[in-house]
């Protein structure tokens, strides 16, 4: 079978369109680093779109009509937005399911040192990485802190262009000749990803804190990592770790942080610096956390875009994927669930059991997530004709998985006959594919999870090469037409064979 590449089926008005999503997106993943950035993005979109809070619904006992918007958000990681249809709940949602986490490297509990004079934060990294690929690299610092009195400080340090970067180091090429002899999972090891967040000693003036000057007032960060280690200041600089004090006196000066606050906090290590457009043909997008907000994103836009609904249209953004979609922000939590059954209780028809297992298992739902797509530059981990091209159009892996299948959905040939039809009607250009050759490897969604309540349920996505990288690229042309098939999905999909 041909494939067809998307970019020879637009005119100029579909090119400006392309333009113009691509524009939005970029705009969304420079905003989204986070789970918790994506969610408060998302929120403020689909608000603005008249979407009402499930909970101040259920505490108005509304009742929901047809045309109804809804979305409910978990955690501050994990969302779900509903359109009410025409039909009852009962006869199933139209569902476009994505992931919001990427892989990256968390921040430990326990994370300031000292060592020789450089001050690190202990990290552990988060999702299947190249931990290679992430050294010798400016990285920015994302995420939340906690504390005990319920304050949460956000921090965002290393995207403008004034703000301090991060990095994890590297050994100099002249020094690595045994480094370049060990294999690529062991050239930097988890314990060695360090970040560097300064090398600068707490300078305090005078040969105690009781000298100093009027001019040389203490700050409350210095008073701070002076008192913390109680250690007699001499000759200016304390060369008992200085350096971990002279962090500590900035994160209190700045953030009012101290170092036991970092008990609760959630801090992520992301690539610094926006996406951009890549090619002297600018037809791709070079960027971080495109798996797989490339694929919530366009979910999110397509229930935005589309009225008028015959099925209820869905769209779930979940955290966690990275790491198996465990934990109460995941997809194998009750959250969605739960959600569901609120909904149907706000409805005329009313919540029951039996009513709530008879939509989940009529739904239908198209488990957004990224596949790879074929390099030439390593073909050999690829069967061509069975791999997704970049331009290629929106993806379709009927199942997923690794040596035999192994922790696969695998779609039934019906539902994809029914996607077939879909697509074909509204001229959406679309490919299949598998993840690599039998044998190399593989990799897996959340279809299994909504599997698991009968629904019809397939893999789709946009193609990724560098897949996991700190910085990922697509096609601006695959995410327009991921955009145009999720669309069609929510309006069409009305009939399995």
């Amino acid at each position: 079978m041909l494939k067809t590449n998307a970019w020879n089926t637009y005119n100029k008005t579909q090119y400006k369109a392309v333009e113009k999503l691509a524009t939005d997106y970029k705009n969304f993943l420079n905003n989204s680093k986070t789970e918790r950035e994506a969610i408060d993005t998302i929120v403020n979109e689909i608000e603005a779109a008249g979407y009402k809070e499930l909970n101040t619904l259920i505490g108005g006992k509304t009742k929901l009509k047809k045309g109804d918007k809804v979305y409910s958000v978990w955690m501050n990681k994990s969302i779900v937005m509903f359109q009410i249809g025409s039909e009852p709940l009962e006869n199933g949602l139209n569902i476009l399911g994505a992931h919001i986490d990427s892989p990256r490297v968390d921040v430990k509990q326990n994370p300031l040192f000292e060592k020789e004079g450089i001050a690190y934060f202990d990290t552990h990294y988060y999702g299947g990485i190249k931990k290679y690929q992430f050294v010798a690299m400016p990285l920015a610092l994302h995420g939340v802190i906690v504390k005990k009195d319920g304050t949460t400080v956000q921090l965002n340090v290393g995207e403008d262009e004034d703000d301090p970067v991060f990095f994890f180091s590297d050994l100099l090429i002249h020094l690595a000749a045994e480094q370049m002899d060990k294999k690529a999972a062991k050239v930097i090891e988890g314990e060695a990803l360090d970040l560097i967040v300064g090398s600068r000693p707490l300078m305090v003036p005078g040969k105690a804190k009781k000298e100093a000057k009027a001019d040389d007032k203490l700050t409350d960060g210095e008073n701070y990592a002076i008192d913390y280690v109680k250690q007699e200041i001499t000759d200016s600089i304390d060369a008992t770790l200085a350096v971990k004090r002279g962090v500590m006196a900035i994160l209190y000066d700045l953030y009012g942080i101290k170092e036991e606050d970092f008990i609760s906090a959630e801090l992520e290590i992301v690539p610094a610096g926006k996406a951009r457009d890549a090619g002297f043909d600018r037809s791709m997008i070079l960027g971080y956390g495109h798996d797989d907000r490339v694929c919530a994103y366009p979910s999110m836009r397509a229930l935005l875009e589309t009225k008028d609904l015959k099925r209820t249209g869905c769209c779930i953004l979940v955290d966690k994927e990275e790491i198996g979609s465990v934990g109460a922000t995941g997809m194998q939590s009750r959250f969605f669930e739960n959600a569901v059954a609120e909904l149907m209780n706000l409805t005329k028809e009313g919540y029951n059991d039996l009513a709530l297992r008879r939509c989940l298992a009529n739904s239908c739902m198209l488990s957004s997530d990224v596949s790879a797509a074929y390099d030439p530059t390593f073909a050999a981990s690829f069967e061509k004709k069975n791999s997704a091209l970049l331009g290629g159009g929106l993806v379709f892996n009927k199942f997923t998985g690794s040596r035999g299948k192994s922790g696969s959905n695998d779609a039934n040939a019906e539902y994809l006959a029914a996607i077939r039809k879909v697509c074909d009607d509204n001229k959406i250009v679309y490919q299949t594919a598998e993840l690599g050759k039998v044998d190399v490897g593989g990799g897996g969604t959340i279809a299994y999870i909504l599997a698991l309540y009968g629904m019809n349920v397939v893999d789709s996505g946009v193609a990724v090469l560098n897949m996991h990288a700190p910085w990922e690229a697509i096609s601006k042309a695959d995410l327009y037409e991921s955009l145009r098939g999720y669309k069609a999905f929510l309006t069409d999909m009305d009939l399995v064979y």
